[in-house]
């Protein structure tokens, strides 16, 4: 079958959340064929270029959504009515209040993409007075929220800037029979913007759509609008909250990473009966030698891996350490990740800080050089080439996270056969089962303590690490998660209905009638005179056509 593939800001550029888990999809079920559709986030992104592509893929088209440029069309009256109208409807529906508002947005979205595709795009439309006209006069209106009824000019014009940015794929020339209507299955790898040509496809064409988020979209962005004005942030989330109602309500499956998100998405709306988890999968052989050798770690020496930002709480962890040095004084403690953006720089310089006044350097005699038994390395230096060399070097592994998705840090360590320690954030519980010691978030004490009793209790750590083990490779391989995507894909086009029926010379509907080669690249068949669309699949396009005979080698290119 032939799989449009949504992605936002990952696969195929090289620097990207979802890139890996999306290249590792792709590569694992070769016996589809696989169309991309990537909305990009920056420049730089661009830039990067995108990573080696397997054979599956025929196709690459991309689109912007860090910049758009104005369209240039000149509208007629009519024109500018049906949109004044559509987005009129739109933003009533986001200003409006608790009420159930879902048929009014969801037929005003519509409109805005069929106008988009009538007149050729809707940029100009979505940045012009008119959109911010419509948008106050919507926020002005009697019972909408006291928040946006107190929504300031400045604040008027972010909110609609924003819904620009958002609704940008409206005005993409991906939706016709060359580009997603021609998809069997849209297979949207986030909510949000990656998800709406999924949207739309489904609506033009009848594609089904399945949606996956391995961290759900509408969280991310109450956390990144948390700085935001009131104002700002009550529009922006009641906008967010509504798309993703509509793209959970329309997707013909939704798989979510883990508990975590599943609750998310069912408080959105989500149809329990319509969600499968799928946990991501790892590569397990990149940690099989460490995992098959438990022996090789250091007794006293405590591993945290991962990005260094306020989040992952490593204040805390640094405070925790200072207990654990009460009670194992020769213990260790090496942290290994990664800087994210300047915030995380100016993390790590506190840190540094921090490790510095809590821990002295520490000199056998007068006459020998300190050492501060906390170090901070990053992955590819001498001590630490790899993650898997990470991992083998320590007895316990700990996450400290104030705030966490799913912990693919813990599930490394799990692979590696280590004993964990982790804070209760997140999907942790469930990534973790019976296998670790899981302790509440900025609690030093209770880390300390947690860490102690690992590190004294050597048969304890092996038991742990080998039920971690255990409990990783049956649910978090990449084998696993590409068999669960593959039957899913066929479950979803099983329940389509058909869009082509080929009637045989009495007229009779005739079954089995489109070769198989018919979907490889190149022509195979002889093209047919009559195609008029039902809705469904593209496999099965177009309208009832009259059976024809050729030979093997007729019409091949």
């Amino acid at each position: 079958m032939r799989i449009g593939l949504l992605t936002e800001g990952g696969y195929p550029y090289l620097s990207g959340d979802a890139g890996l888990w999306c290249d590792r999809l792709v590569r694992g079920l070769g016996q589809h064929e696989f169309d991309i559709y990537a909305l990009s986030r920056s420049r730089q992104q661009e830039d990067e270029g995108w990573v080696p592509l397997p054979r599956q893929v025929s196709r690459v088209r991309t689109a912007p959504l860090w910049t758009a440029e104005d369209d240039g069309a000149v509208w007629g009256r009519r024109a500018r009515r049906r949109f004044a109208d559509c987005y009129g409807e739109l933003v009533g529906a986001v200003c409006a209040g608790p009420d159930d508002q879902a048929d009014r947005f969801a037929t005003a979205l519509y409109g805005l993409a069929e106008l988009a595709r009538d007149e050729g795009g809707l940029v100009g439309a979505l940045r012009s007075d008119t959109a911010v006209r419509a948008l106050e006069g919507a926020c002005r209106a009697s019972g909408a929220p006291r928040t946006a009824r107190e929504a300031r000019v400045p604040e008027l014009l972010t909110v609609a800037a924003h819904l620009e940015r958002a609704l940008r794929p409206l005005s993409l020339d991906w939706y016709g029979d060359d580009g997603l209507g021609s998809a069997d299955l849209c297979h949207a790898t986030a909510g949000g913007p990656a998800a709406l040509p999924g949207l739309l496809a489904r609506h033009f064409s009848g594609v089904p759509l399945l949606v996956t988020e391995y961290g759900v979209r509408l969280r991310s962005h109450y956390l990144a609008s948390a700085e935001a004005a009131p104002a700002v942030r009550a529009l922006l989330a009641s906008f967010h909250v509504r798309l993703a109602a509509e793209v959970y309500d329309r997707a013909a499956i939704i798989t979510p990473g883990n508990a975590h998100a599943r609750r998310w998405q069912e408080r959105c709306g989500a149809d329990r009966a319509r969600i499968r988890t799928v946990h991501p999968g790892l590569e397990a052989s990149r940690f099989a030698e460490v995992g098959e050798a438990p022996d090789r770690a250091d007794p006293g020496t405590l591993v945290w891996v991962g990005r260094i930002e306020p989040t992952k709480d490593l204040v805390s962890l640094l405070h925790a350490f200072a207990q654990v040095r009460k009670e194992a004084p020769k213990a260790r403690l090496r942290i290994v990740g990664a800087v994210v953006g300047a915030d995380g720089e100016a993390y790590l310089g506190h840190c540094r800080v921090l490790a510095a006044q809590l821990f002295p350097d520490e000199a056998e005699g007068v006459h020998a050089v300190g050492d501060n038994p906390v170090s901070f390395e990053e992955i590819g230096g001498p001590e630490a080439p790899t993650l898997a060399d990470v991992y083998a070097s320590g007895a316990v592994t700990v996450l400290s996270s104030v705030v966490e998705g799913f912990p693919i840090s813990l599930v490394e360590a799990m692979l590696c056969g280590r004993a964990t320690v982790s804070t209760d954030v997140g999907a942790v519980v469930e990534v973790i089962g019976g296998t670790g010691l899981v302790v509440p978030p900025r609690n030093p004490r209770a880390l300390a303590e947690a860490c102690v009793a690992l590190l004294r209790d050597p048969e304890r750590r092996e038991r742990l690490g080998a039920a971690a083990r255990a409990r990783a490779l049956e649910l978090f391989t990449v084998e696993q998660n590409i068999t669960a995507f593959h039957g899913i894909y066929l479950d979803i086009v099983a329940h389509c209905p058909v869009r082509r029926v080929v009637l045989d010379d009495t007229g009779e509907p005739l079954p089995f009638a489109v070769p198989a080669e018919a979907h490889l690249p190149g022509r195979w068949t002889r093209p047919v005179s009559r195609v008029v669309a039902r809705g469904g699949p593209a496999w099965a396009s177009g309208a009832p056509e009259r059976a024809i005979s050729f030979t093997a080698t007729e019409g091949v290119r």
